[in-house]
């Protein structure tokens, strides 16, 4: 049997822009690996927004080379460069988002940290998604 079901207990805060929690049965886990703003090309993104707007796009194209959506995702990790930025740009980072995930809210974490891999990287998402099997 496949099942996702989001868990918001009211016990805790009520979310906004992530879920607390996402319980999943009968589907196959993808793991996502760290995506920063590189483009294809390998060129990087010029600014945070359109970096993250990059990251998603990268990580959507793994899910989907897996068989699935974006709604599959059930966990993100969102590391920034910089935290005062991110809330300075916040307001159309969430547009971003949106624009990739509608009103769909997975598990998130979201961490500072000094540095990427990639110099002048400012984010990197990685994530889990749980694709439902195909049959066959």
């Amino acid at each position: 049997m496949e099942e996702r079901r989001i868990i918001n207990p009211p016990s805790l805060p009520p979310p906004r822009g992530y879920s607390h929690g996402i319980l999943v049965r009968g589907r196959d886990l993808l793991f996502l690996g760290g995506q920063d703003g590189t483009d294809p090309q390998g060129r990087l993104a010029p600014d945070l927004v359109e970096q993250f707007r990059q990251a998603l796009a990268n990580l959507q194209a793994v899910v989907e080379a897996a068989g699935g959506t974006l709604q599959d995702v059930v966990k993100l990790n969102i590391f920034v460069r910089d935290r005062a930025a991110y809330l300075e740009h916040r307001r159309s980072l969430g547009e971003v988002f949106r624009a990739f995930f509608g009103g769909y809210y997975p598990a998130m974490a979201l961490f500072e940290v000094t540095g990427f891999f990639r110099e002048g990287a400012l984010v990197e998402i990685e994530g889990i998604a749980a694709i439902p099997r195909k049959e066959g």
